[in-house]
């Protein structure tokens, strides 16, 4: 009863900061649910959730996005997702760079984790920095995104910070943006879960039966719904250099926990 409420309440708050970011569900989510289960389960479960609340804002802001774009970015970002999610055995199989005790919990600091906050780091400068406040990536940079983006969703669900550092600069107005992101999400996600379900699921399937997993995935996908719709809702009110702030801010903090081990 105790991973329900967790989860839930985490999915609430989490989908309610992603409708702003394009990040975050996944990222945060997922470590909840290795709390309660083994880490490639729980990348499994957090990307089915995933999916449903990347749908659940297709519909709520999907009608905005730029399908010119959207193209240019899941397309390629659909082709590497699959490549990433056949390489996570691989990579979860590597030895970790370190290992350390916070507060009574091991914190490992691995090889994908540290390349991947590396990368959000410098997005991350770039978005606090004056100089590039005005930058905007040409369309041609646009499929490079898709590529890093889905390769690294597909080997670890941590797409989004990529996602919004490429598609953030893209000229889109707010709304054209948040339906942008989540469209691209939604291609990547599918793509993903193709393989997971093929490896994953199809081992595990006893295990998600007997120890709950298949009714945390509905209590979290329902709970992200809420905090989708809260978010859109806020959305309204919020400015765009809000917006940019935030998701700076926020990137930022992610990377430290990936770069330390604690995600």
């Amino acid at each position: 009863m105790l991973e329900y409420i967790i989860i839930s309440l985490v999915a609430v708050a989490v989908a309610g900061l992603t409708f702003f970011s394009g990040f975050g569900l996944g990222t945060l989510l997922m470590p909840v649910f290795a709390v309660f289960f083994p880490v490639k389960i729980a990348i499994a479960a957090t990307a089915v959730i995933h999916l449903a609340n990347n749908i659940f804002k297709v519909l709520l802001a999907g009608r905005h996005a730029n399908l010119k774009i959207v193209l240019l970015f899941a397309v390629p970002g659909a082709v590497a997702a699959v490549f990433g999610a056949m390489l996570l055995n691989y990579f979860a199989a590597l030895p970790p760079l370190a290992s350390y005790a916070l507060f009574g919990r091991e914190c490992i600091v691995t090889p994908a984790k540290s390349i991947i906050a590396a990368l959000i780091i410098v997005f991350s400068a770039i978005e606090l920095a004056p100089y590039f406040k005005n930058l905007s990536f040409d369309l041609k940079l646009i499929p490079v995104g898709g590529l890093l983006s889905g390769f690294f969703g597909g080997l670890s669900g941590h797409q989004g910070a990529l996602r919004t550092a490429f598609l953030m600069r893209t000229g889109l107005d707010k709304n054209a943006l948040i339906g942008t992101m989540v469209i691209s999400a939604v291609v990547v996600d599918l793509s993903r879960l193709v393989i997971y379900g093929a490896t994953f699921f199809r081992q595990d399937f006893m295990v998600l039966q007997e120890q709950g997993v298949i009714g945390l995935i509905a209590a979290g996908s329902l709970s992200a719904f809420i905090g989708s719709f809260a978010g859109a809702r806020l959305l309204k009110k919020m400015t765009l250099h809000a917006l940019q702030k935030m998701i700076a801010i926020m990137l930022f903090l992610l990377a430290l926990a990936l770069g330390c081990g604690i995600v």
